[in-house]
């Protein structure tokens, strides 16, 4: 081999070398897009407050953030994984199947799902039954489960807008759709009397998935994007309403008008005392296996959760987080570096 080649290839892998390091020392996140801005926030934050460089923050979904964070251990995996629901226990598994012995679940605050429409649009009153009767494949009319052949809102309930059913909603891969299912699909199935009939009618396990399986008309249509994906859909259909994080809506109330669940109107006071029906609290995962590794991981987490970012007041609240009121819990679990036994 001559010199020459010797000097390309020597600095190739000093390249290499140099590239590697910088991966380890940036801390990559990924996951809910319903986090993603808080993550953001705390990421500039906590670059310009300590001396280790901000962390990479995608987004992704809760289900795909989870994903990558259980694929393993080393430097081509991701350090925390952000969600809008806890992690599943299958989730919990595969991570250990992969190596990721010590998971670390942090809950540091709550977040509400809202239904909202164009700030041109008619008010909407909902209920989960008038959302389940608007969206589900399939209802129980007349004693029998039949394709849902709701057309407009005031199918569903009179009291409503004669506006045609077009609805947003997160796609799967994302932890707002699971919670949208289970509190105000399955719940609105529940309160409708359909559970009761259609558990008459099959098994149970077979009426509880019918409850949350949506329409393939296009009367609901999933977006698989974040948040302002479904604002563009909904500024280029006036009929469309968005499922979204209260967060997202409460940034964009210029240009969103927003629907009550229950005759509750969604706000950080509303889901704090627990009245408006839909919230959810939200969380990270933090790769307890990579400390040591990637210099800040565990200061990142601490630096998320501290009263000044997480708690009233902070940057998060003025966002639109809904503060964790045991956030001195989360901040002593996180010191003693506790981790998951099992999932949730």
């Amino acid at each position: 081999m001559t010199p020459a080649k010797i000097t390309v290839s020597a600095l190739a892998l000093l390249a290499a070398s140099a590239a590697t390091a910088a991966a380890q020392e940036q801390i990559q996140v990924a996951g809910s897009s319903t986090v993603l801005p808080y993550a953001t926030i705390v990421a500039e934050a906590f670059a310009e407050n300590t001396d280790f460089p901000a962390p990479v923050v995608e987004g992704g979904g809760s289900g795909a953030g989870l994903k990558q964070f259980c694929a393993g251990v080393g430097q081509n995996t991701i350090d925390v994984a952000n969600a809008s629901r806890p992690i599943k226990a299958s989730e919990l598994e595969e991570c250990r199947a992969n190596g990721v012995e010590n998971v670390m679940e942090v809950q540091f605050g709550y977040d509400g799902i809202v239904f909202a429409s164009s700030i041109n649009g008619p008010d909407f009153v909902l209920t989960p039954a008038d959302i389940y009767r608007a969206l589900a494949a399939e209802v129980v009319m007349d004693g029998a489960t039949v394709a849902n052949p709701a057309m407009t809102w005031a199918d569903v309930n009179p009291a409503l807008p004669a506006q045609q059913i077009t609805v947003f909603v997160p796609g799967t891969k994302h932890g707002t759709r699971e919670v949208f299912e289970e509190k105000v699909m399955a719940a609105g199935c529940e309160a409708s009397g359909d559970l009761e009939e259609m558990t008459g009618l099959a098994d149970a396990d077979t009426a509880e998935a019918a409850c949350t399986a949506l329409r393939t008309d296009g009367r609901s249509i999933d977006i698989d994007g974040d948040y302002t994906e479904t604002l563009a859909r909904i500024n280029s259909d006036p009929n469309g309403i968005g499922v979204f994080g209260l967060s997202f809506y409460e940034n964009n109330t210029d240009k969103l008008k927003v629907a009550t669940i229950d005759g509750v109107a969604p706000s950080v006071e509303t889901v704090a005392s627990g009245e408006y029906p839909v919230s959810r609290p939200l969380f990270f995962y933090v790769k307890k296996d990579h400390f040591g590794t990637v210099p800040g991981l565990k200061e990142y987490a601490e630096f998320f959760v501290a009263d000044a970012i997480a708690g009233p007041g902070g940057p998060l609240a003025d966002y639109g987080l809904v503060p964790d009121p045991e956030l001195a819990a989360v901040q002593s679990a996180i010191a003693d570096e506790t981790v998951l036994s099992a999932a949730n």
